[in-house]
């Protein structure tokens, strides 16, 4: 029996995560109910599966930035930091970052993983990154050191004009006839990158394999939510399953009983038959002997305030699970504010700190990826460099009061100029620096 090749074996591989992406994916769009409805069954879709990855996704990437500092206080490492951010920054807007990463961040929250690549743009002359779809991605760790990956896969769907465009070819250097390729509509690419190789695989045909041109493998996967000991990550989705479904049935439930309770149903007993009988304003019945009609009140008994307890019981479930408070919707009756509101947001506080703990290596890892790319391509010095992601606040902020204090600390000598306006968010601390020490030394003069 012939061997397989690296496509065909990817067919094969993780099929339990690529099904788990698929159903995170459909319950986030709003495909919630299990199995076929039934006749005149009522199916109610309250997405709240939706609102909690989005609202996350907001309070996790709030005024998100990003700032490159030197290993020491030379001249020379100041003036290569200072170069590589300006450079950065320019990678940055050429690729609409700021989107991308929003983009990608929501993308992560439902799948439960996340990627970027980072490759050279020959015809812009440029770094471009990319988010590829995890759902082809895979990966190869060392033992069980998941932190080492020494090989990533990357599958995906391309046209033959497609292809032509991209690649430059119109035939593959071996394997079977172009023509098997050029006459369907779509087929397969795989890209197969480890630090040393690069191999290019359409279909089963090997198109194209040669050495890694940048000597690393130019892909960042990370998880959303990290298991302990386990490379792919947990999705924010399945958490939120089940009082989601149990939600939209109660809410479904409740509906039709009090459609039902506009609209009256006669019971009737000791009747044989019941023909000729009409539920309508001012109907008279003539009904035998120890017969008996009336209305079946759904509503009697407290009925549905029963459903309305179930229902809010149900809610804070799906808030709780989802460490997503009412406050954080905007619902602060309380007036809460200080520690008080702290205390109550907590849980998403929490929540976005773990996440925050993973993205702030993966933007890290990007940077120095798209750096060492650019010294390859343009023979510049941009490294080694700390790099350091600023973060938003989660909670709102009196920005007047904010300032005051950052101007305490740095008048105190316990924070630098450039940490105050790293806090404040000013875009680039560097620059803003670089003028006020012109002003001052124009003041001055």
């Amino acid at each position: 029996m012939p061997e397989l090749t690296l496509p065909q074996k990817l067919a094969q591989m993780d099929a339990d995560r690529i099904r788990d992406y698929r159903e995170n994916l459909d319950f986030y769009n709003g495909v919630q109910w299990l199995g076929a409805s039934r006749r005149r069954e009522r199916r109610l879709t309250l997405n709240y599966a939706k609102t909690f990855v989005d609202k996350i996704t907001s309070y996790l990437m709030a005024e998100l930035s990003f700032n490159l500092e030197p290993l020491d206080t030379s001249d020379e490492s100041k003036e290569r930091a200072r170069q590589a951010e300006l450079t950065l920054h320019e990678v940055y807007q050429f690729n609409n970052l700021k989107q991308l990463d929003f983009d990608t961040e929501l993308d992560t929250a439902i799948l439960g993983d996340g990627a970027y690549k980072v490759t050279w743009d020959t015809q812009e002359q440029q770094v471009r990154v990319s988010a590829p779809d995890v759902q082809g991605l895979f990966a190869w760790w060392v033992g069980d050191d998941v932190g080492r990956v020494w090989r990533v896969a990357s599958r995906y769907k391309l046209s033959a004009e497609e292809i032509e465009q991209l690649y430059g070819m119109k035939a593959p250097t071996s394997g079977r006839n172009w023509t098997s390729i050029n006459a369907k509509k779509e087929s397969t690419v795989v890209e197969v990158w480890t630090a040393s190789r690069f191999e290019l695989w359409i279909d089963d045909i090997l198109l194209e394999e040669k050495p890694n041109p940048y000597g690393f493998i130019p892909f960042v996967i990370y998880p959303n939510l990290r298991e302990p000991k386990k490379f792919w990550g947990v999705s924010d989705i399945p958490a939120i399953m089940e009082p989601a479904r149990e939600l939209n049935r109660a809410l479904s439930q409740l509906s039709m009983i009090l459609e039902l309770s506009g609209n009256p149903i006669a019971v009737l007993e000791n009747i044989e038959s019941a023909q000729d009988i009409a539920v309508q304003p001012g109907a008279v019945w003539e009904l035998p002997e120890r017969a008996k009609a009336y209305l079946l009140d759904l509503l009697q008994g407290g009925g549905v305030r029963l459903h309305t307890d179930y229902i809010d019981l149900i809610y804070r479930a799906i808030h709780d699970l989802s460490e997503t408070p009412r406050t954080s919707f905007g619902d602060n009756r309380q007036g809460l504010s200080g520690i008080a509101l702290e205390m109550e947001m907590n849980p998403l506080i929490q929540k976005v700190k773990r996440k925050r703990l993973i993205r702030g290596a993966v933007y890290s890892r990007r940077s120095d990826m798209i750096l060492r790319i650019l010294e390859q391509k343009r023979g510049l010095k941009l490294r080694p460099l700390r790099y350091e992601t600023v973060w938003g606040s989660v909670l709102p902020q009196d920005r007047g009061r904010l300032v005051q204090e950052e101007e305490t600390l740095v008048k105190a000598g316990i924070h630098s100029r450039r940490r105050a306006m790293d806090t404040l968010g000013v875009p680039d601390p560097q620059s803003e620096f670089q003028q006020w020490l012109e002003e001052e030394e124009k003041l001055g003069s």
